[in-house]
């Protein structure tokens, strides 16, 4: 049985949930592709202001690709450049959501999982999570846009001891090798990701995207064009900026409206 990708909202957030629980939230090619359709369609949404990306159940966030299924789809070297052709977009789709994205990781993350939640923003995960790309095992490297967000969280030494070793590790040295942004008991991690969400949500929607560009474009080696500059300066004319500005002389509560 196939696994789905749903997605719950309200007026200003979505939750994404990769629904494969019996396989552990194990993505075939199917739960990928509706991944990227999802936060695609999520991204060209101005109404929202976060995503939250989580896995059915509490047993795991996501146990990766769905290796049950690689004796069609992905057992030579033509198939796994088609199989890129369909996770690339869908990790694309995660790290260029305009909205911030947090990962709700309960349970297991690990290999193509760990990729997945390595494209979100923030990552919240329980006490007893795991982690881990045990790639090694299968005979198989992880491709240059798999590494990329986990060599953005972790640089390159520590992406390599994980691939390297292979090891899966607990939430304490995930957070210590800064693959996780925060550990809480595993009871509290739905309300420790609602705090964080009410407080991305109570922001400049648009301070927020500006954010997530900016630092990802810094990550780019080349140099600041005058046209990017600029655009450091571009809040200053919204109808936001103005509303925090005065919202901030008052001593009140500002309420934006994206504009």
């Amino acid at each position: 049985m196939t696994g789905f990708v749903s997605i719950d909202r309200n007026e200003v957030t979505a939750t994404v949930t990769l629904a494969n629980p019996e396989r552990m939230n194990a993505l075939d090619t199917t739960m990928w592709r509706e991944l990227e359709k999802a936060f695609v369609a999520l991204s060209a949404d101005d109404r929202l202001r976060c995503v939250i990306l989580r896995g059915a159940g509490d047993r795991a966030f996501a146990a990766g690709a769905d290796v049950a299924e690689f004796a069609t789809v992905r057992s030579n070297r033509a198939q796994a450049a088609g199989y890129a052709g369909v996770t690339h977009p869908a990790l694309q789709a995660i790290a260029h959501c305009i909205h911030p994205v947090v990962a709700q990781i309960h349970g297991a993350c690990v290999g193509g999982g760990l990729e997945i939640a390595s494209m979100c923003d923030m990552r919240i995960c329980g006490e007893s999570s795991r982690f881990g790309i045990p790639i090694k095992r299968l005979g198989l490297v992880v491709s240059y846009h798999e590494l990329a967000g986990l060599i953005a969280l972790v640089g390159s030494a520590t992406a390599l001891e994980i691939l390297l070793e292979g090891r899966v590790f607990g939430a304490a040295e995930a957070l210590a090798k800064g693959l996780v942004t925060r550990v809480v008991p595993d009871a509290e991690v739905a309300d420790e990701v609602s705090a964080a969400v009410s407080h991305i949500v109570e922001g400049a929607p648009l301070v927020a995207r500006w954010h997530k560009r900016f630092v990802r474009r810094l990550a780019d080696q080349r140099p600041i064009t005058d046209a990017e500059m600029n655009e450091c300066y571009a809040c200053f004319d919204t109808d936001d900026f103005r509303i925090g500005y005065e919202a901030f002389l008052e001593k009140r509560k500002a309420t934006f409206t994206g504009r």
